[in-house]
This record gives C-alpha cells, structure tokens and sequence, in this order.
C-alpha cells in the first residue's frame, strides 16, 4: 500500500491561480501516477501529483504529458472521464463513505459520494462552486488533439466540498484515498493509478485498493 505525508502549506493560498508556484516555494514534491493495473490497456502518460492542506482545504496540483488531450465537457457533473482527466478518491472520516473528484484539463469537475459505484450522490452546484480550479489550457471546449501535449491542473478543494460531512481539520489526521488518469474517449483509452489495483477490469470506485493519506 502506498502512504503520502501530506503537508501543511505555511503560507495561505490567495490564488488558485498561484497555487504551482506556491508550492514550489513551499517544496513540495511531486508524486508520479504510474500504475498501469490492466494489460489491455497499457499506455502509460507522464503523470504527477502534489498535494498539500491548510486550515479549510486540500490543494492539488497536477502536471500532465500525454499523447493528446481533449476537453468535450464543459459544465460541472458531466462525463468528465471520457475526456483528459485526473482524478482523487478520497475517504475524509473515519467511515466508508467516499468521494470521488474528477476533473477535465480545463478544470470541468465532476463530486459525488457514497460507499460504493451504485447510487452516488452529486453535489449541487453550490458545493461544486466552492472548488477552485485553474488550468494551463484555458477553460474553452476542444475536440482531441493529437500530438504531445502538457498541461496542468491546479484544484483549492474546501472542506466544505464533502457535503456529507463537516470536516473542520486534517491536522494530524491518516485517510485513504488513490489518484488516477484516464482518458475513455481518447484515441488511446488509458487508466492509471497512484496505488495499486488489483482488479479483472478498469475500476476506479474500489476504496479497498486506497491508500493512506497522513496530514501533518
């Protein structure tokens, strides 16, 4: 099982905007997405993580290399998944309930929970609007370009976005969670992970193959 240590940023976040930039200065390291769990599906983009917390959020801060890229989806809660997409599960409590945050390259974002894939319950838009977002591609739609592409994405998710529970600090706090990149719809279909997943098929919403998160 893969284990993060999970910093707390000394300097508060004003910016999502300046969030990659924040980080830098605050060395914090990336984290790479690289297991390719199912052999029909190997191709394996360049894909990293960093993450951290302060008083009322999770920031995240991915940085993406890929074959092509595509941005289809452009209103919160669609089929995000089928387009360049990373992805954090995460169980905030000490409970089996489950988030599952999925985000286009343009910053489109996908909330839902429950404990498992069945019957997932998705955030209002209100919720969804608390989610800061930047991304290096800009926010217009596109249809798939091929040809290597690097991008990022910068997400400030607030406490506050799990809607089904009141979270008030992580400050010294273990969860479980996983981090993934996929593309359904892309030329090349791809799903990768932070931690490891044993499963027949792709399956993203399997909480028994998280990780463990510790927030200093």
């Amino acid at each position: 099982m893969q284990q993060l240590n999970i910093k707390r940023l000394k300097t508060e976040c004003t910016s999502v905007a300046n969030l990659s930039t924040l980080m830098d200065q605050e060395n914090i390291e990336f984290n790479a997405i690289e297991c390719v769990n199912w052999e029909k599906f190997p191709y394996k983009p360049d894909v990293k993580f960093r993450i951290a917390h302060s008083d009322n959020a999770i920031l995240i801060n991915y940085q993406v290399e890929e074959d092509s890229v595509r941005a289809h989806y452009g209103e919160d809660n669609g089929s995000v998944w089928t387009d360049s997409c990373v992805e954090f599960f995460v169980i905030p409590a000490d409970d089996e309930i489950y988030y599952n945050i999925e985000s286009n390259c343009i910053g489109t974002v996908l909330l839902a929970t429950g404990e498992d894939r069945h019957a997932r319950e998705r955030a209002s838009s209100e919720v969804l609007a608390r989610i800061q977002r930047w991304a290096s591609l800009g926010q217009e739609l596109f249809e798939e370009r091929t040809g290597k592409c690097s991008w990022q994405l910068s997400l400030v998710i607030p406490y506050t976005a799990f809607f089904k529970h009141s979270i008030k600090s992580l400050d010294g706090v273990t969860i479980r969670g996983n981090f993934y990149k996929c593309g359904d719809q892309l030329n090349t279909p791809h799903y990768i992970s932070w931690n490891k997943i044993e499963t027949e098929k792709p399956d993203f919403h399997r909480p028994d193959f998280f990780g463990e998160l510790y927030f200093e």
